[in-house]
């Protein structure tokens, strides 16, 4: 009896579980027709809503093709080299008795870097120079004998040979007199390498030996090490596809090629200078050449071992027409752009080589002064309607090569002119904006 009951509850629970189930479900269907009703009596048909939200214009910001005289040229990533430096050593063994400098501190070529005790040196000097000062005695007393000789030889009172034994021994004193002003001289350079000068000009690093201990020329870290820092130069690397115009623009104008060096992030320029070197090889391995450029630094902006990003000027296309990069979209026929015509926008596939920071040179596709899309083209369609927004703003390609019209935020939306960046254009740089970036647009095939 009490199973019974206990299945009989169970049972009854089921039921009404299932018929709440049941009415939820149903709800929402029974009220279907009286919102069908409602739209077909005097609101909007099904469907008009999607179909409104296609047909509306979107918003959309657009710069101009303009003609320019723009440079060309190569960005590299340099490293700072210093074009000369040296491992200041010892010349002699001895205690080091006094450091002259000051780590980090900029020298001058010839600027005492160390003293050596220099008491053995001198007192070799010493012993070399009495030396010198006996062979010198013993040499002019032989010189009186010879002469001596030479007087009884011509009245016949001595022998021949003994007179020219007599001039055999001075000139083995005169011999012996070259080889005291070897030895004296061989002191006294002694005596000066135990004085450690500069022998560059340049800045010292940190020292690698205390006063007190013995300083050896074959100790490998030396006293210290000096590096040039003005001028100095910037060794970078450039794809071997554009060596041809390196080389042309070195060949061409006897003027040297101008170099820039930019900080990591290109928002500042540390230094200008002109183009060195070309090196003789080209890496196999990356497939890219060395130059080296050569830069003033007169103010040390530039420091060894820095990377920067290096900016050589290999030509100037006069009367070019230019784009902003950012209006360049990548398909996959290759990169078009979408030109504004009457509110309308039409996909033309273009052609573009790189010009410089944010623009592009357009070889063939879009004409000067015709519009182009640069924000908004997410959701743009061959033939769709835009709306340009805001009025005319800040210049699109930068330095006067097109007016942009109006800004939008990530959202889509438009902004006032000359509105600060967003997050999204702050973390968006040149290298963000050049041609090939993927939109996710394709242009139809032609």
């Amino acid at each position: 009896m009490r199973s019974g009951r206990v299945a009989g509850a169970v049972l009854a629970l089921a039921l009404l579980v299932g018929g709440v189930v049941a009415w939820m479900q149903r709800a929402p269907s029974a009220d279907a027709p009286a919102a069908d009703a409602r739209g077909g009596a005097g609101g909007r048909p099904p469907g008009a809503a999607g179909g409104a939200e296609r047909d509306r214009p979107r918003p959309v910001a657009v710069a101009q093709a303009t003609q320019a005289d723009v440079p060309v040229a190569i960005d590299a990533l340099g490293t700072v080299t210093p074009l000369r430096t040296v491992v200041v050593r010892a010349r002699v063994e001895g205690t080091l008795v006094d450091v002259a400098f000051r780590e980090g501190q900029d020298v001058r070529a010839g600027d005492v870097i160390a003293r050596i005790d220099a008491r053995p040196f001198e007192a070799a000097l010493a012993q070399a120079e009495g030396t010198r000062a006996r062979d010198a005695a013993l040499l002019d007393a032989a010189r009186i004998d010879l002469a001596r000789y030479r007087t009884l030889l011509e009245q016949d009172s001595i022998a021949r040979q003994q007179v020219e034994a007599q001039a055999s021994l001075v000139r083995q004193y005169e011999g012996a007199l070259r080889a005291d002003d070897g030895a004296i001289a061989q002191a006294r350079l002694q005596v000066a390498y135990a004085t450690v000068r500069a022998p560059i000009s340049g800045r010292a690093g940190l020292r690698a030996i205390d006063v007190g201990n013995v300083a050896r020329a074959t100790d490998p870290n030396g006293l210290v090490t000096l590096t040039q820092q003005s001028p100095i130069a910037v060794v970078f690397a450039v794809p071997q596809d554009r060596l041809p115009a390196v080389l042309a623009r070195v060949r061409a104008d006897a003027k040297p090629a101008p170099v820039e060096a930019w900080d990591r992030e290109r928002r500042t320029r540390l230094a200008t200078g002109t183009l060195l070197a070309v090196d003789n090889v080209i890496d196999p391995t990356t497939g890219t050449v060395k130059l080296k450029a050569q830069f003033d630094n007169a103010d040390g902006a530039l420091f060894p071992n820095q990377f920067v990003n290096a900016r050589l000027e290999v030509d100037v296309r006069r009367g070019a027409t230019v784009l902003p990069s950012a209006a360049v979209q990548q398909g996959a026929t290759g990169p078009f752009v979408y030109r504004v015509e009457d509110d309308t926008v039409h996909i033309r596939p273009v052609r573009v080589s790189p010009a410089d920071a944010g623009r592009v040179f357009v070889d063939d596709g879009v004409q000067v002064g015709q519009q182009v899309v640069v924000e908004g083209t997410e959701r743009l369609r061959e033939g769709s309607k835009v709306r340009i927004a805001g009025a005319d703003g800040a210049d699109a390609a930068g330095g006067g090569t097109g007016r942009r019209k109006g800004r939008l935020d990530g959202a889509g939306a438009a902004t006032a002119p000359g509105a600060p960046p967003s997050a999204a254009d702050a973390a968006s740089g040149p290298a963000a904006a050049r041609p090939g970036a993927s939109t996710g647009s394709d242009p139809p095939a032609r």
